[in-house]
């Protein structure tokens, strides 16, 4: 059954807290008696109790309970998004089970206008929620897919509250207002478990606020779903399955690093190896995995906490970002003495990695004898199935991301069976023309030659020279042949790679 099949009507006077707690769900109304959904058809009770409420006969069909409590929480998360006016959130450390966004019935305004905002931004797969002052009003974006977009404004009058509840709601001083501060809590909405963290800076219209989402259900993907070429992915496989040595995954921030470092810990984790991390912070938990978060509040750093990692006997160690000399020492420490160490840096390509390590005081000798490989990235959003469009693009255009245009002009098919596609935008997509993003990549192997080029004092320029000499494909070779098999759109890659 799906949520198009489900009359709306029924469930208004129906309590979230009612419907989850009994198995129920009003489906349809059929010659004049309702057809209700359950996974408990011999309790008769609740059956009675709703008949009344809905002053009408019922009919009641039998779903599993599991099913029936997965379309209950997405039909009263679609409702919640219209009419707010049933939702509270709660603290998790305040209460033994978390409850839901959808069970309480406070009708303060704000907390309405808080509670639907972070509900909504859930269902459009927002990644952060912006809440921003002006002059005259403010305005509230969602970040998706990487670009903000404007949702609605907020009255000038009122938002000095919605920036309290935020502040009530992650635990931060509701009364310092000339202070940035950070927060976070953990909440529950349609039945997901919802990491919210927050941060707050002043501005001179007020203070500006920014909700970062994560979706602790949210499964983590695999290695083969980055989106590798089976060429990248071989390679990629063969340097994570090194005992030892530094790998590094770089990109500016938001390009997907993280996520692949925990694909790559979810793929060689065993039950004959030790692995540990260090991160700012944990995003994730991985099962069988031993993370920690750095707290420089108390003077856990990076390199502090890889220092006391290392006496835990590891075998891998991934370490969040590698952001000064002492990281850079310990890391390349932990390489040379037998450890495998998986770790990011921001840089804009592979070959930048080198020159970014030895600008922070590592010697060349040590890079080259502890780097393994370098694997640069950035996310493309994918065209939306619903309105993507086939053209017919021009021969400039191709050449923008090394394409040779075909002869004759293509029409039908395409290079390599493929069709060029661009944005149209329709209702699913938000406007925007895509869904979703994958990963655009190049991968530097840290061979002999290139060891011999590092040693000599070879500057990024030199390093890539000698990788491209090699093969190596660069990133907006990649991004192409995402073009060619429909994925995303030749304006899309030119907007990630535009630096190079």
């Amino acid at each position: 059954m799906e949520l198009t099949d489900i009359d709306r009507s029924l469930i208004k006077n129906l309590p979230f807290s009612y419907a989850k707690r009994y198995s129920l769900l009003p489906v349809r109304k059929e010659d004049g008696t309702i057809v209700v959904a359950s996974s408990k058809p011999e309790d008769f009770q609740p059956i009675d109790d709703l008949r009344v409420l809905l002053n009408s006969p019922v009919k009641v069909i039998f779903m599993e309970e599991k099913v029936l409590l997965d379309l209950i929480n997405r039909v009263y998360h679609e409702a919640a998004n219209v009419d707010a006016g049933t939702m509270v959130i709660e603290e998790l450390q305040e209460l033994e089970e978390t409850k839901d966004l959808l069970e309480s019935a406070d009708e303060a305004p704000v907390v309405r206008m808080v509670n639907s905002l972070l509900s909504k931004g859930l269902q459009k797969r927002a990644s952060d929620i912006h809440f921003e002052p002006f002059e005259r009003d403010a305005r509230v974006r969602f970040r998706v897919d990487g670009i903000l977009h404007e949702i609605q404004s907020i009255q000038k009058g009122i938002y000095p509250s919605v920036v309290s509840r935020v502040k009530v709601i992650a635990g931060m001083n509701v009364a310092e207002k000339r202070l940035p501060q950070d927060g976070g809590i953990r909440v529950r909405i349609a039945g997901k478990d919802v990491d919210i963290r927050a941060s707050t800076i002043p501005t001179s219209f007020g203070e500006r606020v920014v909700l970062r989402l994560l979706d602790r259900e949210r499964v983590l993907i695999g290695l083969e779903d980055l989106g590798l070429s089976p060429e990248m992915l071989k390679g990629y496989e063969r340097q994570i399955g090194r005992p030892h040595g530094i790998l590094l995954i770089t990109g500016p921030t938001g390009s997907g690093k993280t996520t692949s470092l925990y694909a790559s810990l979810a793929s060689i984790k065993s039950e004959e190896k030790n692995i540990l991390t260090v991160e700012d912070p944990i995003e994730y938990q991985l099962k069988g995995i031993g993370q920690m978060q750095i707290n420089p509040k108390v003077g856990l750093t990076f390199a502090k906490g890889l220092r006391h990692i290392l006496r835990q006997d590891p075998d891998i160690i991934m370490v969040g970002e590698i952001r000064d000399r002492e990281t850079a020492e310990m890391a390349i420490q932990a390489a040379l003495t037998g450890h495998l160490v998986l770790s990011t840096l921001h840089t804009n390509d592979s070959a930048g990695a080198i020159t970014r390590l030895v600008d922070m005081s590592i010697e060349p000798f040590l890079v080259s004898s502890s780097l393994i490989g370098v694997m640069a990235q950035r996310l493309v959003r994918v065209l939306c199935p619903r309105c993507k469009e086939a053209y017919q693009p021009t021969e400039d255009e191709l050449a923008l991301i090394g394409i040779t245009p075909p002869s004759p002009p293509l029409i039908k098919g395409g290079i390599g069976g493929g069709v060029f596609y661009r944005k149209t935008g329709c209702e699913e997509c938000l406007g925007t023309g895509y869904i979703g993003r994958k990963g655009i990549y190049e991968l530097l192997d840290v061979d002999d030659d290139i060891r011999k080029v590092i040693l000599q004092g070879g500057d990024s320029r030199s390093v890539r020279t000698e990788a491209d000499r090699k093969g190596m494909k660069r990133m907006i070779s990649d991004g192409a042949d995402k073009v060619l098999q429909g994925v995303t759109s030749i304006e899309e890659v030119l907007r990630v790679t535009q630096e190079e």
